[in-house]
């Protein structure tokens, strides 16, 4: 049997041997921090879009407060804080980060050229300056698009099979968002290729305006209204869906959420599909492959939602065709 003496001197002069310390031998490697950049708050769809993100990011390996951390950074539906907030993560070294949204992601953009970005948008990313091209990115950013301009055109005609007989449709947007412009013109391209006429854009920028813009649609005698896609109205569902019954205005809306609190109807991509692919995203990124090389891919998952409940309510009569194709109805 070895004495305590013996193994004293053993194990010292095994460590003078060794060149490097012992500590260093048994240090574990530094867990990556990314950045999760959205421009709207933490609450609502906000919340279950985090969750989606996160699943995708453990469905690549990553598991939150285990093997990599987030740093989440909220616009709060306001455009003026979001160079300052992707200045933020640059300055935390990041080593990755999530866009949702497209302004949000060319916050980031023109904040680093050397941050792998991942973005969620529903604009055409080269139109708007993110990549070179689809197939091959070419910078430091690649993501995931819906095309709102193609999601607009089947909102539209959804509607008019809804509503045969109505002649005037309006769209709320977000007059913050810098994107709004391009996305309107977008909007009246969709609607005269769908419903061969304009549609009334009232841009809106907060609890108030939305009030006025219904008060404004009903004094017009507007036939159905569209919501445009933005982080202000995901959290304002509540105000929109009560005032759209109040007015007994029709409504079609972006996102599953507003039919799930009483809205009449809802198509668009899934957001937290797109959510969790970007996780998917960053997850391949991280374990070394390029964004310039991931090529921007287009949503894939819609869903039509549809509230009969609503719909009796409004005194709207469904087509069994549109019934036959949606993705869910609630009764």
């Amino acid at each position: 049997m070895m004495k305590r003496r013996e193994f004293i001197t053993l194990l010292g002069s095994a460590a003078g041997a060794c060149p490097v310390a012992p500590l260093a031998v048994f240090a574990q490697p530094a867990i990556p921090m990314v950045g999760y950049f959205y421009e709207g708050v933490p609450e609502a769809s906000g919340v279950t879009q985090a969750a989606a993100f996160r699943k995708g990011l453990g469905e690549a390996g990553y598991i939150e407060g285990r093997n990599i951390r987030i740093e989440y950074r909220w616009g709060m539906n306001d455009p003026g804080r979001l160079r300052e907030l992707a200045a933020d993560l640059i300055r935390l070294r990041v080593a990755a980060i999530a866009a949702l949204g497209a302004a949000p992601a060319l916050a980031a953009k023109a904040a680093t050229t050397a941050i792998p970005i991942v973005f969620g948008t529903g604009l055409d990313a080269v139109e708007i300056g993110l990549v070179e091209s689809l197939n091959r990115p070419g910078g430091n950013a690649t993501g995931f698009s819906n095309f709102l301009a193609h999601l607009a055109s089947k909102q539209f005609g959804l509607f008019h099979e809804l509503m045969p007989k109505a002649g005037r449709f309006g769209a709320l947007v977000d007059r913050g968002n810098p994107l709004t412009e391009p996305y309107s013109k977008e909007l009246q391209e969709a609607a005269a290729a769908a419903i061969g006429r304009q549609v009334e854009i009232l841009p809106v920028r907060g609890s108030r305006d939305i009030e006025l813009a219904f008060a404004a649609l009903a004094q017009k005698q507007i036939d159905g209204l569209l919501i445009g896609p933005a982080a202000l109205f995901g959290n304002r569902r509540v105000q929109l869906v009560t005032l759209a019954t109040h007015y007994r205005l029709p409504t079609m809306y972006v996102l599953r959420d507003h039919v799930e609190n009483g809205g009449l109807m809802s198509y668009g991509s899934s957001t937290d599909e797109l959510s969790r692919q970007m996780g998917l995203y960053i997850g391949r990124i991280l374990k070394g492959e390029k964004p310039s090389e991931l090529p921007v891919q287009q949503a894939t998952k819609f869903d039509l939602v549809i509230n009969l409940q609503t719909a009796r309510l409004l005194g709207i009569e469904v087509p069994p065709t549109l019934l036959a194709i949606a993705d869910e109805v609630i009764e």
